[in-house]
């Protein structure tokens, strides 16, 4: 399951380099939290899509892995766009959580290089590579 907001751009990025690596041998889910957001990982390759908080809330429990980015555990997170049931759900799913240390709220998290958007998800691609297992 890939989770993404706002623009979807993150998430759009996410999918696109999955399916480059691993081509359609995993099942991708794009979980929005907008139709924006939604529509432009389905362009990038997701198998199936959902919207808002329900669809997130229903979904990520069942989920093998969750990737986005930190936003997605954090309530209230992306302008408002995650409510507390999002992240409550996404955070008490059994799922790896691949949290990209990307971020608009005021959190810092210590001890992190500071890479790219691109490395980060070079790092991603090679996490689900080495395990092959459903998205």
């Amino acid at each position: 399951m890939v989770m993404d907001g706002q623009g979807g751009g993150i998430g759009r990025t996410i999918i696109r380099r999955l399916r480059d690596a691993i081509g359609e041998e995993v099942e991708i889910l794009a979980l929005g939290t907008n139709s924006v957001a939604t529509s432009q990982m389905m362009k990038a390759g997701a198998n199936r899509g959902a919207t808002g908080e329900n669809a997130i809330v229903t979904t990520a429990p069942d989920a093998d892995i969750i990737i986005g980015p930190l936003g997605i555990i954090i309530a209230n997170a992306m302008m408002g766009e995650v409510t507390p049931e999002m992240s409550k759900a996404i955070g008490s799913s059994k799922a790896l959580k691949v949290l990209i240390p990307l971020t608009q709220e005021r959190v810092e998290i210590m001890g992190l290089s500071g890479e790219p958007l691109p490395h980060l998800i070079d790092q991603v691609i090679d996490l689900i590579k080495g395990g092959k297992q459903d998205v």
